[in-house]
């Protein structure tokens, strides 16, 4: 029988998987920390799941490598908007 915390593990990994979420939103979705969905998807889950972990790997690989994309488009919109502020 599954454990709550194993059955978690399976449906965070599943919602990474299937959504491409980010560790962030996944742990806003599930109401749990960052860390604690990090830990399960990468420590708990490839003992749990080996298949679900390799997917879940390659969806975080990806968002690792778009990360500074998506932070640089924040900063800019940030910027822009303070800059509309100011003229008016």
């Amino acid at each position: 029988m599954k454990s709550n915390v194993e059955k978690r593990c399976i449906e965070i990994g599943k919602y990474i998987k299937n959504s491409g979420a980010t560790v962030r939103r996944a742990g806003t979705v599930f109401g749990i920390s960052k860390s604690t969905v990090h830990i399960d998807v990468t420590k708990r889950l490839y003992e749990i799941d080996r298949e679900l972990y390799y997917g879940v790997k390659k969806v975080l690989e990806e968002n690792k490598a778009e990360r500074h994309i998506r932070g640089g488009k924040a900063t800019k919109e940030k910027y822009e908007k303070l800059k509309t502020a100011d003229k008016s």
